[in-house]
């Protein structure tokens, strides 16, 4: 089947009006590069097409240039390296990361496990650890890699051949529980930091994830240069990613941003195995023109790494474009087919479609063309293009590497369907694939699945440790290490929430004037980055505009139009804002690289994200859950956050369910502040304990845009608040006849519930509750201490709510299943009522959703009413 994407290579001699002129042109051409070189005829070229761009003509190149390598054999740098070592030290990862999934499974075939993918990334792996991986140490920052998740068994296999992990550790791959009772590393199953932090840097296992976060790392690394903190020169952001992973919107939604920024800094290598999970990538098309359009036209330079160096003899003598031509008339799933098929059947089937193929073919044994290797398979390729991609300058480089799944496997695996989900191999494919890279295994240990690591003195091994060493180290490796920060008293940026005197304010604008006198600290200010994605305006952020900046790569080459203004928009070199546009995915992947920076780069940054609450964990939360993996620390800060602050705008708008969602992640939490004090000891205590002690947690704060009066925090209730709850005030004379429990924007709802009972002559406490899921887990550590026989710890909520048989009634502005969270661990005894805001939001006031909802100061004196029996 034709790719009419080619269609301009293809064109039927008929369609040429005038052979002779053209054939001139083309001798013109030709002459040109003899005579001048290819640099003087790309810029012929260039003056051509931007004449040609003209309306008249309306012309404009292809984006997809032929299915051959993009380094032609006469640029190619010298090889560097010891070839056949480096073949045999790949051989030997190879069969290390197959004996590890296949001995998984044969003991617990549950564990699962990839083969696949590793058998076709690992000589671009090799490459890039043997030449190219440059490791953080006190001389230098040290390259970033993103590795194919699929892949962490090779990744690991390397790391037991560099004595990093023992044959034990490799015994236990998937085994994360029961591995250290055994004297072992359980390993997991892909990159996860928080499961092996000294090992893997960055989680990539949830697909797409890794493409847009390395590069947000990238530009983070230009913005930590530009505003003078870390001199990032000379590093790079190494991706390895999958063709099919690129079908992901997360892989391609910052494409432009990469260019528009010249992120020189970035590389990614797209393994083109051809196939996904369940089959071709692009059956009926190419996945290697498709990406060539997407990144070239995304402004990336592109490197096509297609072939091997046994296929530049054919090329050398096809004089009539027979292999070009073939090429292009060849849909991948096609070329999957010829990856599973031997050397006969490639012979009659590729090379026996007419007779210019089948003349270069003469003279080569079924063998060698079943041996004609695709170009990610071909060491001395890899290192071209690598070596021209590390050198680009001015954009970022994607090189698309062309290889096979399974590479090896033979008739087990290699470019099969089911080639993704092969665990288990039988002796007869184990003895093949043993014969097919040579390894120096008996049958006997082959058919055992040994593992085989050489001796210490062994050349293999000299060369494997030479070439970490003279690029710094063992890769990959996670820092943990970090200075701390300093951070200021309280009092000195927050007096003015602390001891807000009944002021009218949104918790909103409160963090806002928090934010700026914290920027304005000596040492703390300059390590804050403040993102938004769009909405600054909205959050009334506008004057932080001139007070600090938004970081631009490119400055500001524009008069503003509000040049005049107060809070005049101000683009700057090196300005402090992040402003990601409108994109809730940049914006996260931002927040997640300055959170992971104290571990990245060993300069703690601390970064607050605002954003419309409901474009949080709704809409990021993979992304949240993979920064938690990373082990972030920082501020999300979910702003017009509930389900009836943001009145107007609507169901899409409401939020009633983050704080649910932000419940299950294990190091984040979660509060939801009512009062401008509350928020300040919060942030407070969380700058503490993430720059200070340096604990592994981020913060996750709901604000709002309702205007009300603060009153003052009161004395000693800073330990409250951050526990999750304090005795905010009683209504009325004589013991509370019931207790209502508020957060947030409906904690006021509560207030003036507890004042209309009062009136009525019911005596009412009113407990501000700042955080449900700390209750909750509060509650759940004294549960488990017990069951395991502990020192008998009582709930924080036994003595918050304790010494009262009184019923309680809760209100949020969240699903009920938020209140419901501390239900198992209140007093006995005590009759336990919720009310939130289960169902779809609407558009209209505040006052009419929170009585469509019940969660009105009306509607929670009723349920107090009714939970007494009145």
């Amino acid at each position: 089947m034709t790719d009419h994407s080619l269609h301009r290579f293809l064109l039927a001699p008929g369609a040429d009006s005038d052979p002779a002129e053209t054939a001139e042109w083309r001798e013109a051409l030709a002459a040109l590069v003899a005579h001048e070189g290819p640099a003087r005829a790309r810029f012929i070229l260039d003056q051509l097409a931007a004449q040609a761009r003209v309306p008249q003509v309306g012309w404009s190149p292809e984006l997809v240039t032929p299915y051959v390598n993009t380094i032609p054999v006469e640029q190619q740098p010298p090889f560097p390296g010891d070839l056949a070592i480096e073949e045999r030290l790949a051989s030997l990862m190879r069969w290390n990361a197959l004996a590890m999934v296949a001995r998984a499974n044969a003991a617990y075939g549950e564990l699962g496990g990839h083969i696949a993918s590793y058998a076709s990334a690992a000589d671009l792996f090799e490459v890039g650890f043997n030449h190219f991986f440059q490791a953080r140490n006190e001389r230098q920052g040290g390259d970033l890699v993103f590795f194919q998740p699929h892949s962490a068994p090779g990744v690991y296999a390397r790391a037991f051949l560099e004595g990093r992990l023992s044959e034990q550790d490799l015994a236990h791959y998937r085994q994360e529980i029961t591995a250290p009772a055994r004297g072992a590393r359980g390993l997991s199953s892909y990159p996860h930091p928080w499961l092996m932090p000294d090992f893997w840097q960055f989680p990539t296992g949830s697909m797409g994830l890794g493409p847009i976060s390395s590069i947000y790392h990238a530009r983070f690394m230009r913005y930590l240069t530009h505003r003078q903190l870390l001199d990032c020169t000379g590093r790079k952001v190494w991706g390895v990613f999958g063709d099919g992973e690129m079908d992901e919107p997360e892989s391609m939604s910052a494409l432009t941003l990469a260019s528009r920024e010249k992120l020189d800094n970035l590389v990614w290598v797209v393994n083109c195995n051809l196939q996904r999970l369940d089959g071709p990538v692009r059956g009926n098309g190419r996945i290697v023109d498709e990406l060539e359009k997407l990144f070239r036209g995304a402004g990336w330079h592109v490197v096509k790494l297609l072939w091997g160096s046994d296929w530049d003899g054919l090329f050398a003598r096809d004089t009539t474009g027979a292999l070009m031509q073939a090429f292009a008339h060849t849909v991948d799933g096609q070329m999957q087919t010829f990856a599973a098929k031997d050397g006969r059947f490639n012979r009659d089937t590729f090379f026996g479609q007419n007779e210019a193929l089948a003349r270069l073919a003469q003279g080569m044994t079924d063998d060698q063309i079943d041996r004609l290797k695709r170009g990610g398979h071909d060491l001395v390729k890899i290192h071209a293009a690598y070596h021209a991609a590390a050198r680009h300058q001015g954009q970022p480089v994607v090189v698309l590497a062309h290889t096979k799944k399974g590479y090896g496997m033979g008739t087990a695996g290699q470019g099969r369907m089911t080639t993704h989900s092969q665990k288990k191999l039988d002796e007869a494919a184990l003895l093949e694939f043993r014969n097919r890279f040579n390894l120096p295994l008996s049958d006997a240990q082959a058919t055992r699945l040994d593992f085989f690591r050489p001796a210490d003195g062994s050349p293999e091994m000299r060369y494997l440790h030479a070439r970490r060493a003279a690029l710094g180290g063992y890769l990959p490796r996670r820092e943990s290490k970090a200075p701390v920060l300093p951070v200021p008293e309280l009092s000195t940026y927050a007096q003015f929430a602390l001891q807000a005197g009944g002021k009218e304010m949104s918790t909103t604008m409160a963090f806002v004037r928090l934010l700026g006198n914290l920027l304005k600290d000596r040492a703390l200010g300059p390590r804050i980055v403040p993102i938004v994605a769009d909405e600054a305006r909205t959050f009334g952020m506008a004057n932080l505009f001139k007070q600090v900046g938004i970081y631009s790569s490119a400055g500001q080459l524009y008069d503003p139009e509000d040049i005049g203004s107060v809070l005049s928009y101000r683009e700057a070199l090196d300005g402090q804002i992040l402003e990601e546009g409108i994109s809730e995915a940049g914006a996260i992947a931002s927040w997640t690289a300055a959170a992971t920076s104290y571990s990245v780069h060993g300069v703690p940054m601390l970064p607050f994200y605002i954003y419309y609450s409901m474009f949080g964990f709704q809409r990021v939360g993979d992304a949240i859950w993979a920064a938690a993996d990373q082990r972030a620390r920082g501020f999300l800060l979910g702003a017009t956050s509930g389900r009836t602050t943001l009145g107007g705008e609507g169901l899409q708008h409401q939020d009633g369910s983050s704080h649910l969602v932000a419940a299950t992640i294990p190091n984040c939490k979660a509060y939801d502040p009512a009062f401008a004090g509350e928020l300040a000891a919060i942030i407070d205590h969380g700058m503490r304990e993430m720059l200070v002690e340096q604990q592994d947690v981020f913060y996750y704060l709901t604000v709002m845009n309702e205007n009300y009066a603060q009153p003052d925090l009161p004395d000693g209730a800073a330990r409250g608040v951050v526990r999750g709850g304090y005795r905010f005030a009683t209504f009325g004379e004589g013991p509370p006849g019931v207790t209502l429990l508020g957060s947030g924007a409906i904690l006021t709802e509560v207030v003036r519930a507890a004042q209309q009972l009062a009136a009525e002559g019911i005596a009412c406490e009113v407990v501000s509750i700042t955080s449900w899921s700390e209750l909750a887990r509060d509650g759940l550590h004294c549960e488990q201490r017990a069951l395991r026989g502990e020192a008998h710890a009582m709930p924080y909520l036994h003595e918050l709510l304790g010494g009262s048989p009184a019923p309680i009634v809760a209100a949020t502005d969240y699903v009920r299943a938020v209140p419901e969270a501390i239900r198992a661990y209140l007093p006995p005894q005590r009759r336990y009522l919720t009310l939130g805001t289960d169902g779809f939001g609407r558009s209209d006031t505040r006052a009419a959703l929170r009585a469509l909802f019940g969660v009105d100061a009306a509607s929670i004196a009723r349920a107090a009413r009714h939970t007494m029996g009145r």
